[in-house]
């Protein structure tokens, strides 16, 4: 939110630092994440007074304008602009003034005739986008007076970052409430008369959709001219807010929201009929909205319709059918309040996101209504004039949302804030805030403001004392609880350990959301039900995530995007299954590789990371356990890994993990190329570790011998494995591969694999005829089990 110190010190005695205003503001819990000038930097321009005009001898397109400064005779000034006539006030920079940009403006000739200055356009001067035409000033200001100074030009704009349970400070008026209370100073609310009804017209209005819609507020103005400039002065305030102006009836309602919190809406009146409605919407009514595109109404969605369809989104965008036009004459105003379950989420649904839809969806003063509609008719009757009608007020009592009393117990207070604070100031700042407090026994009871939908219980209130005492008043304490340290599970390899061999490896932590695309993720894993967010944050982030790999994903996209040539990231988290209409929580480990094996360097040529690189990482973090060979990889894929590189990993028959490479077509769609590599681990099943114990060391020697045989291509070392450790029982001590070859002198279809058996007695010492028994009972085991034969 943007906002005007020069607008709000309207409504509140403000600070003279800035500095200090903003700090006090995002202690406050209104985090102010910059500041900037409300125009940019320009000096040299004043007020100038076109006194006379004629067409450029040399040039149809040029005016030569004789314009009085305030200094001495009128100038000559030649200019291009097609609005430019006497007796209009423009901003006129000097010979001598700077323009933003750096331009210096000089006395020069144009196409003979001399230019001793420039008429400028609000482009020119950094107030606008229109380069159309000059820029016109209020006939009011005085003829050679400072622009800057006049148009209060030198006024800060500050952004700030509210939260979203802070929908009553999103205008002027909420904000300077806050001040106020904070420096303890008064609230400048001004208290404008009603604008009496100058006709009996009506339009009628029904509430069919009570619960959504409790309070409508509408009137009917007659004779508008929608053809008349907004004033200057509007402009600017809305320019500053972030708005540009379309017109003084758009205006006027952009206007009173930024001012006072209520989303307004006017209509063009000969497009209703008969009525308004608040309902819901019918199967199958579309929309066409102000912004051009075409929605489909569904069933939960609130639409303000006339007698024959409707008429606008509520509380989202009006309908293009009944927007006001060049030509608008009468209007209809709409202020209304809209309950933030009705407006929230239907926006995104439709890819529309609008101030309005902002408010609604955090709450809007449900006493609001009147003074928003009678404010907005006082000003547009002044800019646009126009007959109003009375202002006509459609409530339905049960549904309007009433505030009850909330208790708040001292000792409470002083058990979450951490001190005693003195009764009298409690009352005091409760108070400030415009809430109604009584004593009670053990406390208070407080009733909030219409304008405080975010206080709900006691601890909403003691949230409210602690901001206001200051929470850098509140002194640092020692936990009044024994310091108990949690207990060492040895059978368990802790998250930290996983994480910290990760880093050892070189890999980097990541954060992620654990809302994700849906649409990247029902790409990555289409047979995986996902959880569906109802009111998402944004399209990107609708989905409750099914693995950690779509986080890193794009984490691994914004890297590249960043021009890393290497990159390894891991993450720890949570992941969301769906099973049988149950919702699980995993916890998982998971990593992305990238890039090449190594880091550059001048000792190792440089080669990209693949299957086998990764797996050695999975492998060192599943040595963690004490227990590796419980662990195997089983050749297997997902939809979204490479058919011929990826496996999955069981600990004895439970499956815990996968790793591969990214398929091809994801890694296109994606644009991630090349390959990069994942895994994922699920602690629950790989967390759990072998306890230490102590063994015997053998005394006597360990015997190698080599073994070379020749097996099916798809045979894995942990099916040898397990055959030669059946046989060789427990006089195997290791097993160590140490070749695989494929090529002459080995058929099609089939592999060489060569690895070393270390043979160990803790009783004897193992002759030849021990360790001859034991080869040729591996060799039959092998032949036996998988068809291997021995090779030469």
């Amino acid at each position: 939110m943007k906002v005007s110190l020069e607008w709000l010190a309207e409504w509140v005695r403000l600070e003279a630092d800035v500095g200090a205003l903003a700090a006090r503001l995002t202690m406050a819990g209104f985090e102010v994440e910059g500041r900037a000038p409300a125009a940019p930097p320009f000096a040299g321009v004043v007020v100038g007074e076109v006194i006379a005009t004629e067409r450029h001898p040399d040039a149809d397109k040029l005016t030569v304008c004789r314009v009085a400064d305030g200094e001495g005779a009128p100038i000559s000034v030649v200019c291009g602009a097609p609005n430019a006539r006497a007796g209009m006030k423009v901003p006129l920079a000097r010979v001598g003034a700077t323009l933003p940009g750096g331009i210096t403006i000089k006395r020069t000739r144009l196409r003979g005739v001399e230019s001793a200055g420039m008429l400028c356009s609000a482009r020119e001067l950094g107030l606008g986008d229109d380069a159309d035409g000059l820029l016109e000033l209020p006939a009011a200001l005085e003829t050679g007076a400072d622009l800057r100074a006049v148009l209060a030009l030198d006024d800060t704009v500050l952004e700030i970052n509210l939260t979203p349970n802070r929908g009553d400070a999103l205008s002027m008026l909420g904000l300077a409430r806050e001040l106020a209370v904070l420096a303890g100073t008064s609230l400048a609310l001004p208290a404008p008369a009603p604008v009496p009804a100058g006709s009996h017209e009506r339009l009628p209005v029904r509430l069919l959709a009570p619960a959504a819609c409790a309070r409508f507020a509408g009137r009917v103005i007659r004779g508008v001219d929608a053809g008349r400039p907004t004033p200057l002065w509007m402009r600017e305030r809305l320019r500053r807010a972030g708005l540009r102006s379309l017109g003084p009836l758009v205006d006027v309602t952009n206007y009173v929201m930024l001012e006072l919190g209520q989303p307004m809406h006017a209509y063009d009146l000969r497009r209703l009929q008969e009525r308004i409605d608040v309902r819901w919407a019918a199967a199958g009514e579309t929309l066409e909205l102000l912004d051009g595109s075409r929605v489909a109404l569904e069933a939960d969605m609130l639409v303000i319709a006339d007698a024959v369809a409707p008429v606008g989104l509520a509380g989202i965008m009006g309908g293009a059918k009944s927007g006001i036009a060049a030509d608008t004459a009468d209007v209809f105003l709409e202020s209304a309040w809209f309950a933030p379950d009705a407006v929230a989420g239907r926006g995104r649904r439709q890819g529309v996101l609008t101030d309005a839809s902002q408010r609604f969806e955090r709450g809007v003063d449900p006493a609001g209504q009147e003074r928003a509609i009678e404010r907005a008719t006082r000003l547009l009757v002044e800019i646009a004039g126009g007959v109003p009608g009375p202002v006509e007020l459609t409530v339905d009592p049960a549904h309007v949302p009433q505030r009850v009393p909330i208790g708040l117990r001292r000792a409470s207070l002083a058990r979450l804030i951490g001190i005693a604070i003195p009764d009298e100031r409690v009352e005091a700042m409760l108070g400030a805030l415009g809430m109604a407090v009584s004593a009670a026994p053990v406390g208070w009871q407080v009733t909030p403001p219409s304008w405080r939908f975010d206080v709900l219980q006691e601890a909403d209130l003691v949230e409210e004392v602690a901001r206001l005492y200051g929470y850098n008043e509140i002194p640092e304490l020692d936990l009044p609880i024994p310091q108990r340290p949690a207990t060492v599970v040895e059978g368990e390899v802790g998250v930290l350990r996983f994480t910290l061999a990760l880093v050892d490896r070189g890999y980097h932590e990541a954060i992620t959301y654990t809302f994700v695309d849906a649409a990247v993720q029902r790409r990555l894993f289409p047979e995986s039900a996902a959880l569906q967010l109802s009111n998402p944050i944004s399209a990107e982030l609708a989905a409750m995530r099914v693995s950690l790999w779509p986080g890193l994903l794009k984490a691994l996209g914004d890297n590249l995007r960043r021009q890393q040539a290497r990159v390894r990231l891991f993450e720890h988290g949570a992941k969301f299954i769906m099973q049988d209409n149950d919702f699980k929580e995993i916890d998982c480990i998971a990593g992305v590789a990238w890039g090449a094996a190594l880091p550059e360097q001048w000792g190792a040529l440089k080669t990209p990371v693949d299957f086998h690189d990764v797996k050695g990482d999975v492998e060192a973090l599943l040595a963690l356990t004490g227990a590796p060979d419980e662990f195997r990889f089983v050749a297997g894929s997902q939809s979204c890994l490479h058919p011929g590189r990826a496996a999955r990993i069981y600990r004895g028959e439970r499956c815990c993990g996968s790793i591969g490479e990214l398929h091809p077509e994801v890694v296109r769609e994606l644009d991630l190329a090349p390959a990069p590599l994942l895994f994922e681990l699920e602690l629950d099943i790989t967390g759990p570790a072998a306890l230490p114990r102590a063994q015997e060391l053998s005394r006597f020697p360990s015997v190698r011998r080599d073994l070379a045989v020749v097996v099916e291509e798809h045979c894995t070392f942990s099916q040898l494995r397990e055959s030669v450790t059946v046989v060789a029982s427990s006089l195997l001590r290791e097993l160590k591969l140490f070749d695989v070859y494929r090529g002459q002198g080995i058929e099609s279809g089939r592999k060489s694999v060569a690895f070393g058996l270390i043979l160990q007695d803790k009783s004897k010492t193992l002759t030849d005829a021990d360790v001859d028994a034991v080869m040729t009972a591996v060799r039959r085991r092998l032949q036996q089990d998988l068809n291997a034969t021995i090779r030469d």
